[in-house]
């Protein structure tokens, strides 16, 4: 391995606010540079990993040449290049046949994460992205280029709550390496809850942390229907029609829509709707009200200390959140990335 004090060398592409670089970090490694171009993310990105070379750019502008020069490594050093091609370009709609995809500009980011690949030559590589990449003919050819190249490859699609995550939330994970057989990590033995993750917390009105103090701005009739929902995982569908919104009566879709959560079981998929009672099961199992922002990051997995700044708004700032890498998940993978090269360290198998 490349070491700085014994650490691994990575680079975050697609870095988002950093919960992949947090991962990162939390399985040992350095990770020397991060590619982000939407500027709350970066701002956000700094205040928690000031340590970190970061590109505000788009990965398009990036050269494997530049990211060397700065990082002071050659090609084949890296050991490890990570990320997370923007998913929404990945639609699941196929054509009639299912063999090419909905055209999207983003899907040519996949192709430019593999451009780095190529060119830069990691010894391990690792992206996160949703489940339904996995039959994506660009995501396929990506990792056909990949193996042709000399990596080993393994496609899955793991839950994050198998990984002292307390959510549930299905992602693909695509590990390769040149140096060893890639393996995920294996799970955990018991799943966090609710409970777990934000049990604990004061009340909002009792915080000195603005993330979790950030004030709810309801309609009183949205108030009085929160108000109603039953403690604890309860559903508006418990209600009846006499008491739920007139939207509500309508449709029969969207059954988590002001749901609360469950104290002694994962949460569902944090989105970036975390922050509305209308974007799905986001009520708290206990408070009238959602979770909070702070609350939030915590169910995807942020340690309690990550900085979010305040001032760039609610939805932001649960964008950026639900868009999130969560750490643990990330961590567990690297770690096995990691095993992967103390283990052909040991045998002399490295080489560029």
């Amino acid at each position: 391995m490349t070491h700085v004090l014994g650490r691994p060398l990575a680079i975050d592409l697609f870095s988002g606010c950093g919960g992949l670089t947090r991962g990162l970090k939390d399985a040992g490694f350095k990770v020397l540079a991060a590619v982000e171009i939407d500027a709350k993310a970066q701002q956000t990105y700094l205040l928690n990993h000031p340590d970190v070379c970061l590109y505000k750019n788009d990965i398009r502008l990036i050269s494997a040449e530049q990211l060397m020069e700065d990082c002071s490594i050659n090609v084949g050093q890296l050991d490890l290049l990570a990320g997370c091609p923007p998913c929404q370009g990945f639609s699941r709609l196929r054509t009639k046949n299912r063999a090419v995809s909905v055209h999207d500009d983003r899907n040519t980011l996949i192709k430019e994460f593999l451009r780095l690949v190529l060119e830069l030559r990691p010894k391990t590589i690792m992206m996160e992205n949703v489940p339904s990449l996995k039959d994506d003919i660009g995501f396929v050819e990506m990792v056909r280029q990949i193996s042709r190249a000399g990596y080993r490859t393994n496609v899955e699609v793991l839950n994050a709550a198998d990984y002292g995550v307390p959510q549930r939330r299905r992602r693909l994970i695509f590990l390769a390496s040149r140096v060893g057989a890639p393996q995920v990590a294996p799970k955990a033995k018991t799943r966090l809850t609710v409970r777990d993750a934000i049990g604990s917390l004061e009340a909002p009105s009792r915080s000195k942390d603005p993330l979790h103090a950030f004030p709810e701005n309801r309609s009183q009739s949205v108030k009085d229907l929160i108000a109603k929902i039953p403690k604890n995982g309860g559903s508006r569908a418990e209600l009846g029609n006499d008491h739920q919104l007139p939207c509500h009566r309508r449709s029969d879709g969207f059954r988590d829509v002001y749901g609360r959560m469950a104290w002694d079981d994962v949460a569902p998929t944090i989105t970036g709707g975390c922050h509305a009672p209308s974007k799905g099961r986001f009520l708290h199992p206990s408070y009238n009200r959602t979770v909070t922002l702070r609350e939030a990051a915590l169910l995807q997995g942020f340690p309690r200390e990550y900085r979010f700044d305040t001032s760039h708004g609610k939805e932001s700032i649960a964008l950026m959140i639900g868009n999130a890498l969560p750490p643990p998940l990330i961590a567990a993978q690297a770690q096995s990335l990691k095993n992967t090269l103390i283990a052909s360290q040991a045998s002399g198998a490295s080489k560029p």
